[in-house]
């Protein structure tokens, strides 16, 4: 073996025996001891996508560094390295932290005046990955990445939401998947659920009713009621009946859920979709977007033993699909304006040349300058799909 490869398979076994809490302090000790570093940095972004957060302080704001208009943000969002150099030759590279397309944050290393960043460039992007890899399995063990990850106190409901959720970002050969949820320290009932596999993309977005605990309560069963049917592996119309008679069986259609529910086949794009409630589907295709029109069924639990059907829709490569609440579609600006389909659509076209994993957050924060002030009155979920389609084998 190289000294390069020794070195970075030490880094990886350094990472997989660290204690789950100690990741951070132990590539920091790695950059440090094997590659010249004068300090390194594990930067989590917060709920609401806005800022970076040291996960060695994350309560200090003064460390925090915004995602738009900065060097951390700048990988972040690009996901790609960003090295920075001062007067002195100090350098500073950025490095993005993801694993499968989730993306966690950046990690952040100063290399002393003199050295020659450019060189152990791949390695380090390979070690800032392998630190990826290793963050998702000890969180499970560990609450010392959590403060990290939040700018200020969530609420109870929405810590409920938060934790039944996947990822925010998620990606495939064949697909690449965004979402997120507004407002990110308050929401509620709003949800989106997804599971790849080989052959497969099913993905659940849910417009919760009601309010607080009593909303993430019922959004919490709707949605392990249709993990309880997805793993038996029956189709998503059966899988809908089933969640329809869990909620039902609990609130004999004094509560209900709105769930649009979609299975993905990856090699072909034939897209079947059970529309059960409001969420709406928005396809854009070469530069053009058009509302998807669904068969409207009842939603889940709202009478008991309901039937549904799938629809087929037949997507091409590189079409891409967004999917809303009525938190997003039905909003209104001070003077009543609804934000409606047209102003949707507009936005919509003007992130086509956004990553997946981005369009979300900038549509929610075109829909923020519709409603005229910062926090919704009603959750709002967006959720972004691109299909690139069948890809070549080894890719």
């Amino acid at each position: 073996m190289t000294d390069d490869v020794n070195r970075l398979v030490a880094a990886g076994r350094a990472l997989r025996t660290a204690a789950p809490y100690h990741l951070a302090a132990t590539v920091r000790d790695v950059l440090c001891g094997h590659y010249g570093a004068e300090n390194a940095e594990f930067l989590m972004v917060d709920y609401g996508l806005k800022v970076l957060q040291p996960v060695s302080a994350p309560a200090d704001p003064a460390q925090a560094v915004p995602v738009h208009g900065s060097a951390a943000g700048r990988a972040f969002g690009a996901q790609q390295p960003f090295v920075m150099r001062d007067d002195d030759g100090r350098s500073w590279l950025h490095l993005p932290v993801t694993a499968r397309g989730d993306r966690l944050g950046v990690l952040r290393v100063t290399l002393p005046p003199g050295a020659r960043p450019e060189d152990d460039l791949t390695e380090l992007a390979e070690l800032a990955r392998m630190l990826g890899h290793e963050v998702p399995p000890a969180e499970r063990d560990t609450d010392f990445y959590e403060p990290a990850r939040r700018t200020g106190r969530l609420t109870l409901a929405a810590e409920m939401q938060w934790q039944l959720l996947p990822a925010r970002s998620s990606a495939g050969p064949e697909y690449a998947l965004g979402a997120q949820l507004e407002p990110a320290y308050a929401t509620f009932g709003d949800n989106f659920d997804w599971s790849a596999s080989a052959d497969r993309l099913l993905l659940y977005v849910t417009d919760g009713m009601g309010e607080g605990i009593d909303a993430s309560l019922l959004t919490s069963l709707g949605i392990n009621a249709l993990r309880n049917a997805r793993r038996a592996g029956v189709p998503i119309a059966d899988q809908a009946a089933l969640a329809d008679q869990a909620v039902y069986a609990q609130y004999r259609g004094r509560a209900y859920l709105s769930v649009l529910l979609v299975d993905l086949e990856l090699s072909s794009g034939r897209l079947q979709v059970v529309d059960a409630g409001s969420p709406r589907m928005l396809r854009l295709r070469d530069g053009a977007v058009t509302t998807v029109r669904l068969e409207p069924q009842l939603p889940l639990g709202m009478f008991e033993e309901t039937d549904y059907t799938a629809q087929e829709v037949r997507l091409r490569p590189g079409d891409r699909l967004l999917f809303v609440s009525d938190g997003v579609h039905a909003v209104t600006a001070p003077g009543g304006e609804q934000y409606g389909e047209r102003a949707l659509a507009r936005a919509f076209t003007a992130t086509r040349l956004l990553p997946a994993a981005d369009v979300p957050a900038a549509i929610l924060r075109e829909l923020g300058g519709h409603r005229g002030r910062p926090e919704p009155d009603d959750d709002a979920l967006v959720v972004c799909l691109d299909w690139f389609g069948k890809q070549p084998m080894g890719r």
